[in-house]
């Protein structure tokens, strides 16, 4: 039952058929078929269906069909089409290209069919069972792995099954069950593993050398990286090659070379510059001879008349930016005169809204249009506002521009400016006008508006201003304690000083009356034993050397007083340093630490507050000869021992 190609063709199961096909599958792997016993007519399609369902198979067609079926393979594809042709290969199961329909979903099997070929037949595996597994597709596959075959499967017979998949290139088989195989294409790979996990029996054996399940897998041939590679070297010098040609497409145009100077060369360039085309042209020529050093004695009138030539395109110039100038007044002219209609037009809007907004017409509206119109109408106004301040700058720059224009000393802006004075000192304040009666209605609108919102505010304004008042008055009383607690450190003071002062009196009058008793003792004494006038003038003169003595020590007293806040600190912090160095402490090495408190101090501060306390702070001398330190120590828990 071999047509002329060799393979017996099939047809597709009937859709009514389904556990037939099970049935055959199942029980294939029992059943050999001796087809030399079988004596019906090939070309009776009929019979042949009736002997294959008495077997328990499935009927097969007659006439051709491929191996792979159409819904894998490309539709009337050609594999012959090659580099050569112009046509590069194209891998059909890259998705998207549309050569193959996307595979189906994961949750319908695909239903393999029996391959029948000339020397063997291909079973496919259970459904049930998972897919084959394979490998990571290699850059450019062209070669495929083929396990599982048959021990007495030959070279012929695996180009027989595998050569349907496409045009082989070249088998490498194994002693063992396994080869591989290189196509000409890489489309040509997938066909082929589409045969994975089909069981091959050779013939109608059953014996176990004769059949094994196929595995085909991707391989990885250095032949096939290879051309990958050459494949894609030769694309990067095409996409470079095209790169190349699109920036030399869009490369701007390399100056024209300037000529070398020469008496004929210059004759050419004066004329060149006579004319208004070629005079961009030609002073670039001028300017770049002159700065090259062509200039001498003998060149000098040429290049003088060639300069007179250059001098005379600036009335030229001048005219032509006078005629663009007069074009510029007369774009901005009618630029305002457009802004100026459709400011026209924003203020008729915003009339339109806010005579919408008057109670005759805003009480016949529902609430959602009156949220829509006043929407509208806020935003009218700002556009409004927007644009009347553009115009407003607008003539504010025109204004500027009149002004500059008057100071300039070019005759032509004077007589410019003399001609239209009078008409745009007419338009501007017409425009003014416009302006201020539209802004008067919109102060107008505003002051309905805010005499509506008054009455809401009114409240909140009440409650804001007794916030402020409450926010002044704690001001005004952290400010009057402040005050009392200053008077009250004054009063402090004041009572120190009258204490002082009190106990000062007090023991001056207690001084007055000892003296005043010795006084009255010695005279008594002088009387008795008969004492000279002399002595009696010693001890009054002693007496008086006892009062002001007393007196001084009440001043120094008071002066040794502490004078600030800062002193007292620091006494305090110098106390405790001198306490910790029991063995005393030179100036410096005080003054050293002192000075990473208040880096401003300096170490005769610190000794003369230390001279003025001499009952807490003393200074002794320490070492012999060059070894001789001054250094201060704390006493003044000496003295409470003392007492």
């Amino acid at each position: 039952m071999v047509d002329a190609g060799g393979v017996e063709n099939i047809t597709q199961l009937p859709q009514e058929l389904p556990q037939m096909m099970a049935a055959a599958a199942d029980g294939l792997g029992s059943i050999a078929i001796d087809t030399t016993q079988l004596n019906m007519s090939v070309t009776d399609p009929t019979a042949w269906a009736t002997a294959m369902n008495n077997l328990g198979m499935v009927p097969v067609g007659l006439p051709g069909q491929q191996l792979v079926s159409d819904s894998i393979c490309v539709p009337g594809f050609d594999p012959s089409l090659n580099m050569m042709t112009g046509i590069t290969p194209i891998n059909p199961m890259i998705p998207g290209l549309g050569l193959v329909p996307p595979p189906p979903p994961t949750e319908v099997a695909v239903v393999k069919e029996i391959i029948h070929c000339k020397s063997c037949t291909l079973f496919p595996q259970n459904p049930n069972l998972p897919p084959p597994s394979t490998r990571e597709r290699p850059p450019g596959c062209k070669t495929v792995f083929v396990g599982g075959l048959p021990e007495n499967a030959t070279e012929e017979i695996i180009q027989e099954v595998f050569e349907q998949c496409g045009d082989i290139t070249a088998i490498r088989k194994s002693k063992k069950n396994f080869c591989h195989i290189r196509f000409a294409e890489e489309f040509m790979v997938d066909k082929a593993i589409y045969l994975s996990g089909y069981r091959m029996r050779l013939g109608s054996s059953t014996d176990k050398k004769d059949s094994g399940r196929l595995h085909v897998d991707f391989a990885q041939a250095r032949d096939d990286f290879y051309e990958w590679e050459c494949k894609q070297r030769m694309r990067a010098r095409e996409e470079r090659h095209r790169r190349k040609l699109e920036e030399d497409r869009l490369r701007p145009p390399s100056p024209p070379a300037i000529m070398h100077y020469s008496e004929h060369e210059a004759a050419l360039l004066a004329e060149k510059l006579k004319d208004d085309s070629k005079f961009s042209e030609a002073i670039t020529v001028l300017l770049s001879w002159i700065e090259r050093g062509e200039v001498n004695r003998r060149s000098a009138n040429q290049f003088y008349s060639m300069v007179q030539s250059a001098n005379s395109h600036v009335r030229r110039l001048m005219n032509e930016k006078a005629t663009h100038e007069q074009e510029m007044e007369e774009a901005k002219e009618s630029f305002k005169n457009a802004l100026t209609g459709i400011l026209t037009q924003f203020e008729q809007i915003v009339a339109v809204f806010n005579a919408s907004t008057r109670q005759k017409a805003w009480d016949h509206f529902s609430k959602a249009q009156r949220k829509n119109i006043d929407i509208w109408r806020k935003h009218s106004e700002e556009l409004r506002n927007a644009q009347s301040e553009q115009l407003m700058g607008i003539r504010r720059e025109e204004e500027m521009e009149m002004s500059d224009d008057e100071n300039c000393d070019s005759p032509t802006k004077k007589m410019r400016v003399d001609e239209s004075a009078l008409a745009a000192q007419a338009y501007a304040l017409k425009e003014e006008n416009d302006s201020l009666r539209w802004q008067l209605d919109a102060y107008r609108n505003e002051v309905e508006l805010l005499k509506q919102e008054k009455e809401q505010l009114f409240r909140t304004e009440e409650n804001l201003t007794k916030d402020q008042q409450l926010q002044f008055l704690q001001q005004t009383m952290q400010g009057m304690q402040q005050q009392l607690l200053t008077i009250q450190e004054e009063l402090n003071n004041k009572k120190s000083e009258l204490e002082q002062a009190k106990e000062e009196q007090s023991h001056t009058q207690a001084l007055l009356k000892v003296l005043q008793e010795q006084l009255k003792g010695t005279k008594e004494l002088v009387e008795t034993n008969g004492h000279s006038h002399e002595d009696s003038n010693e001890i009054n003169v002693l007496t008086v050397a006892l009062v002001n003595q007393d007196r001084e020590n009440n001043i120094e007293k008071r002066s040794q007083g502490l004078k600030s806040e800062k002193e007292a600190l620091l006494i305090g912090i110098i106390s405790t340093f001198l306490h910790v160095h029991p063995f005393g402490a030179n100036i410096e090495y005080l003054w050293s630490y002192m000075q990473q408190l208040d880096s401003k101090i300096s170490a005769n501060e610190i000794e003369m507050l230390l001279m003025r306390l001499p009952r807490m702070f003393k200074q002794e001398f320490t070492g012999v000869g060059a070894t001789l330190e001054k250094r201060w120590k704390l006493c003044a828990f000496e003295g409470i021992k003392t007492t």
